[in-house]
């Protein structure tokens, strides 16, 4: 028995009064998209991802494709985690993401965690195609088991362009399968939790623990983190986008001034977490 096969699709556009429109929003099998108010921004367009099954499983191949059209300001964010869990077949499951933001456009991609389940097999592939002038916060977060199991492989790769010149390719594979020293001091150091940033602003912030900074050009920068856990992992990013958010086309605020938003039993702010 063969996996699901499904594509989703939006795209946002301006829609000639300051705001956004929702031009294409078309889900598909486990892919659900649902229409939402922006929650700061009344002239951004927000889609909310919502798993209308389970997976994806082995042997599934979901894409979704967003399309920002120049101008145009949109938010995607998902209503849970993507869970990965193992299918009937021994297959992996493919999981591609194509976003393209064009001049003067914006997307915040910011979904909750990808989990690896035990036994399972996830290829994860984002392709970002930046025009000039686009801006673009985007959030990936990966977690290697549920609380309390053994974590599945989850092999993952970033492509980014801008103006069709290729700025990142950078691949990671991890997880039961991986190649050798996955868990080892050159990559997860036993830790369970990696996630990275990717973000237009020429702010350069002072990494917390745990996190590095790749300057990909003077306005995009890529931060990149490890944690043991995916509250960690999501503080530890949170500290970095607090300090773009601080001095937009400034220089950083000392890192004393940077403070992430916090919950009730998140772990200490930027700046002071533990090792």
């Amino acid at each position: 028995m063969s996996g699901v096969s499904a594509v989703a699709r939006i795209r946002a556009a301006p829609d000639g009064r300051g705001g956004t429109a929702l031009r294409e929003l078309a889900g598909d099998g486990p892919l659900a998209l649902r229409r939402s108010r922006h929650p700061q921004d009344e002239r951004a367009a927000h889609v909310v991802l919502v798993g209308a099954m389970a997976g994806p499983l082995g042997g599934d191949r979901l894409r979704i494709v967003v399309t920002v059209d120049p101008g145009a300001r949109l938010l995607v964010t998902s209503a849970a985690a993507t869970l990965s869990l193992p299918g009937r077949e021994p297959a992996p499951a493919h999981y591609e993401l194509d976003l393209t933001v064009g001049e003067d456009a914006e997307l915040v991609w910011h979904p909750e965690p990808v989990i690896a389940a035990a036994g399972s097999d996830l290829r994860l592939w984002t392709r970002l195609r930046l025009a000039p002038g686009a801006r673009v916060s985007l959030r990936e977060e990966q977690v290697l088991g549920r609380h309390a199991e053994p974590p599945g492989r989850l092999a993952s790769r970033l492509t980014v362009r801008r103006a069709e010149r290729l700025l990142l390719d950078q691949s990671t594979d991890v997880g039961p399968g991986a190649p050798p020293g996955w868990d080892g001091p050159a990559v997860l150091a036993g830790n369970r939790a990696l996630g990275q940033l990717l973000t237009t602003s020429p702010c350069r912030p002072h990494p917390p623990h745990g996190s590095a900074l790749l300057p990909l050009a003077p306005d995009l920068t890529l931060a990149t983190a490890l944690a043991p856990d995916a509250l960690t992992l999501r503080t530890a990013l949170a500290c970095v986008e607090a300090a773009h958010a601080a001095a937009p086309g400034h220089a950083c605020p000392p890192r004393s001034r940077v403070r992430a938003k916090r919950t009730s039993g998140a772990p200490a702010p930027c700046g002071r977490m533990a090792p």
